[in-house]
């Protein structure tokens, strides 16, 4: 079988002093999660906001889309070095009625369009510093998806180019513009705390066994446009997220999403790490699966979390983060069908915030009585009573659902922070700081 070939997995263990080393030579910068909003006059009041977009492959094409919903935005370039992703990204804006003019290298993008007010950075990781950099310094601020770079030194080189010009940079960490990731945050965690203490989180984003990406043969990109952008060829540059030099690997490109909701709830970067993994399938440069355990300390005590992404198999019951308290449990992902809410048995009631419309109980079938339960000293024969819950068999918590609603492409509110921070009517939800925080994690 391919997958006995597999490398001896290497596990790495990181202890607070050595963690903390990589945070101090950030400047600080990791030491807290709460930074101001940077907002600029020129754009205070202003209706129409003009876009340029670097990068149309597939996650440039659903930023695109995602922008569908959102008016008063106006794209006046487009920018690839493909031209078959240029062309894609063009008919998404043709579909807007918006003729935005292509351009392959980006500085000539930014030297022949005038009146550009913000970009949006969908590049490879390895790149995302130059065009960010270059971005602000023109004088635009700059939506970039993560990761925010494969180097913490170019990440934190955007946030010092972001501070001295005084230009945005959002990180493309979505789901802190998610409504329900919100409310779970602000509401159900800080404003009730529903679920106690919180001792344990678990997360994963699986994904299941596929070929290497190809590409159309009527448009391969040539050698001398290849090198000049840093590919050796098209395997390469289709395939970059498995390569070292340019991108950061499956716990990068998958686990980035869910380690900074790590970061987020539970408001700081962890003060250990223990991680295994191995270059079990695809043999590329990259380590192919991953377990990592971060150890945080927060005000009511040390909180492990546990991520895994395993990229032979999509079983495991999709993408979430499963934050697990003494009272209570959340399972969130932006897929509505996963995300659910756990009562413990022993935790006070939640009719309350039932009746004030926060959530609602959806657990299906009878609810087991106290009563009915067995009693300690007895262990019941499961064989012949299939019907009872044995003793040593924790009772299922009652089930929830929140009753905030996403009913928009899940880019899309983060996307419209960026563009109402311009306008100056909010702050960023996910500023350089944070995005450099999470890289560090």
């Amino acid at each position: 079988m391919k997958g006995t070939q597999s490398k001896k997995p290497e596990v790495l263990t990181l202890h607070r002093r050595d963690f903390l080393r990589g945070g101090a030579a950030l400047g600080g910068i990791l030491a807290s999660q709460s930074f101001p909003g940077i907002v600029q006059a020129e754009n205070l009041g202003k209706d129409t906001i003009n876009v340029a977009i670097i990068g149309t492959g597939e996650e440039g094409r659903v930023l695109l889309n995602a922008c569908r919903g959102i008016k008063n935005i106006r794209f006046k370039a487009i920018c690839d070095i493909w031209e078959y992703n240029r062309r894609r990204g063009q008919g998404i804006l043709r579909a807007l009625k918006q003729d935005a003019k292509p351009f392959v290298d980006f500085e000539d993008m930014l030297h022949n369009t005038k009146d550009l007010d913000a970009a949006i950075v969908a590049t490879p990781d390895f790149v995302h510093h130059k065009h960010a950099i270059g971005c602000m310094r023109a004088g635009l601020n700059v939506y970039c998806e993560k990761l925010m770079s494969n180097s913490l030194e170019k990440a934190k080189e955007m946030v010092k180019v972001s501070r001295e010009t005084g230009k945005l940079l959002q990180i493309g960490h979505q789901r802190r513009s998610n409504p329900r990731y919100q409310f779970v945050y602000n509401t159900l965690l800080n404003k009730l705390d529903l679920f106690g203490q919180i001792t344990a989180v678990n997360a994963q984003w699986n994904r299941a066994v596929s070929k290497d990406l190809g590409w159309p043969k009527k448009y391969p990109m040539d050698e001398a446009t290849l090198h000049k952008y840093g590919y050796e060829n098209m395997q390469q540059f289709r395939n970059w997220r498995w390569y070292k030099k340019y991108g950061g690997g499956p716990i990068s490109d998958l686990g980035a999403h869910q380690i900074d909701i790590f970061n987020w709830f539970l408001k700081g970067n962890p003060i250990a790490v223990m991680a295994d993994g191995g270059n079990d399938f695809y043999h590329h440069e990259w380590e192919d699966n991953a377990m990592v355990i971060y150890e945080y300390k927060t005000p009511t005590g040390i909180v492990r979390a546990f991520y895994q992404v395993q990229t032979t198999t999509s079983a495991g019951g999709g993408y979430f983060e499963y934050f697990m308290g003494t009272e209570g449990s959340v399972k969130m992902s932006e897929s509505p069908r996963i995300t659910r809410i756990f009562r413990e048995a022993a935790a006070p009631a939640w009719n309350r915030w039932i009746a004030e419309g926060l959530i609602k109980n959806i657990t299906p079938g009878r609810q087991i009585k106290p009563w009915e339960l067995p009693k300690p000293t007895a262990i019941q024969d499961t064989d012949n009573d299939s019907g009872k819950v044995d003793v040593r068999e924790t009772t299922a918590p009652d089930e929830y659902q929140m009753t905030v609603e996403l009913n928009k492409p899940i880019h899309q509110p983060h996307l419209e922070n960026f563009f109402g921070a311009i306008r100056g009517e909010n702050k960023l939800n996910c500023p350089g700081e944070v995005g450099l925080a999470s890289a560090a994690t």
